[in-house]
């Protein structure tokens, strides 16, 4: 049976994308596993990989994906509000506040350094 596997964001300014994701990442339990050879990095828990950091493939310039967002799962509302909070005190961009977006999801949404969007939620109601 299929189970989620990781995500990627492709970034411009790595070496700047790779402190922004070290520490905000850490907030979610994550480390990095390794470095990839784009100068980007791969993240993960337990040894398994669940998110990255990298240059696009192609060598070409980093573009934001219209539409396309990572989200990440957590236990606590308190949780989702110190990702969020991590996220902007780190130089991202609000998309939207912690808060309930219907009854038993509580989200927020923000941006990184390069524009890409990532999502915090839970489904807990604590």
């Amino acid at each position: 049976m299929a189970r989620p596997g990781y995500s990627t964001v492709g970034s411009n300014r790595l070496a700047e994308a790779n402190s922004y994701y070290d520490a905000l990442l850490a907030t979610a339990g994550m480390t990095k596993l390794f470095d990839h050879r784009s100068g980007g990095r791969i993240y993960g828990r337990d040894g398994e990989p669940l998110f990255g950091v990298l240059g696009p493939y192609d060598r070409n310039p980093a573009t934001v994906g219209n539409g396309q967002m990572t989200g990440f799962h957590f236990d606590t509302r308190a949780e989702v509000d110190m990702f969020h909070a991590t996220g902007l005190a780190l130089g991202g961009v609000c998309e939207g506040a912690p808060g309930e977006r219907r009854p038993g999801w509580y989200v927020a949404y923000f941006r990184d350094l390069d524009g890409n969007k990532l999502c915090a939620y839970c489904t807990a109601g604590t």
